[in-house]
């Protein structure tokens, strides 16, 4: 059964997720990020902007094959269908709905902002909670900062 956790309370998603990716990939951990279409391009960039000793090598779903086989990261537009079938055993969802096939995956990591800059994002991943616990799934949630 996939692992669960979700990281709340994050003041900045993509740069949480920049520090989380850079430590996935230098333990040699493949990850698909689900991510909403407005943070795709800004999680892109910042990925690139990592320093000269810090690079994650990643790259965008849509990409050819062979560039997929041989990305650590790579990056998914939530709204571009269903997550690619390429064999990762982490999925970090950055995006507001419930990833498609997630059960898939060994673990899945929830990055949920803060309240007071997303109310709303807030209140849809406590729907995504209530979906993954009336399953089953065990739980855990880290307070970012806490």
């Amino acid at each position: 059964m996939t692992r669960i956790d979700f990281h709340s309370n994050v003041t900045d998603p993509c740069q949480y997720a920049c520090r989380l990716l850079r430590k996935a990939s230098s333990q040699g951990a493949r990850v698909l990020v689900t991510v909403d279409a407005p943070l795709l391009a800004p999680l892109d960039q910042a990925l690139w902007a990592l320093g000269d000793t810090e690079f994650v090598p990643h790259c965008r779903s849509s990409d050819d094959p062979d560039m997929l086989a041989a990305s650590p990261i790579v990056l998914h537009d939530a709204a571009g269908g269903a997550l690619p079938a390429i064999e990762v055993a982490v999925l970090v969802n950055l995006s507001r709905q419930l990833p498609q096939g997630f059960e898939r995956f060994e673990r899945l990591i929830e990055i949920l902002p803060t309240p007071e800059h997303d109310a709303e994002g807030v209140a849809l991943a406590r729907q995504r909670w209530k979906h993954y616990k009336d399953r089953g799934y065990a739980l855990k949630n880290h307070v970012a900062g806490g």
